[in-house]
């Protein structure tokens, strides 16, 4: 615990810091005062910058792209920087193929695959999201009816691609 501060001392100590402010040097109180006795201030009729609130849509757009990004490894490929597409040779005719996806590890990535497993998240993602259109009442039914089939398509697109995605990944998986 700290002890108390003596009042005579913190009574004395506050007369000498007073003081050192009014014990400036003589030639920086006319650097400091004497441009300042004739210069004055220009009155400006600034205007606060008026911000308006982005609309529903673009804040949705943002955060759909912010959510791609993420999903689909984007710090990790800056961070690492793997090839964006690899290459195997083929056992029996000995000519190199493509290979999209890194097999076998599950903690490692080309640059597509990671941007095409984002891709199905999302495409899952506003499918989810014209679901919830297709619920709204003021619609007419076939525009209903045509959200409600482009949603669960796209639902199921992506979970299909995604299960394909894995299996190609790691063979043996869900087997």
């Amino acid at each position: 615990m700290a002890p108390k501060p003596d009042s005579q001392s913190a009574s004395a100590a506050t007369p000498a810091d007073a003081s050192s402010q009014f014990s400036m040097d003589p030639m920086f109180h006319l650097l400091k005062v004497i441009p300042y006795s004739f210069l004055r201030p220009p009155r400006l009729r600034l205007k606060f910058p008026s911000l308006s609130l982005p609309s529903p849509m673009t804040v949705f757009s943002l955060l759909l792209l912010t959510y791609f990004m993420v999903v689909s490894g984007i710090v990790y490929d800056v961070i690492v920087e793997p090839p964006g597409i690899g290459s195997t040779q083929d056992p029996a005719t000995g000519s190199v193929r493509p290979v999209v996806f890194l097999p076998g590890r599950v903690n490692g990535q080309y640059i597509i695959e990671g941007l095409s497993s984002g891709f199905m998240f999302v495409l899952g993602g506003i499918g989810i999201v014209l679901l919830d259109l297709a619920l709204d009442k003021n619609r007419a039914k076939s525009v209903k009816a045509s959200y409600a089939t482009a949603g669960i398509s796209s639902i199921v697109i992506a979970y299909v691609m995604s299960t394909l995605f894995i299996r190609i990944k790691i063979p043996a998986y869900l087997r």
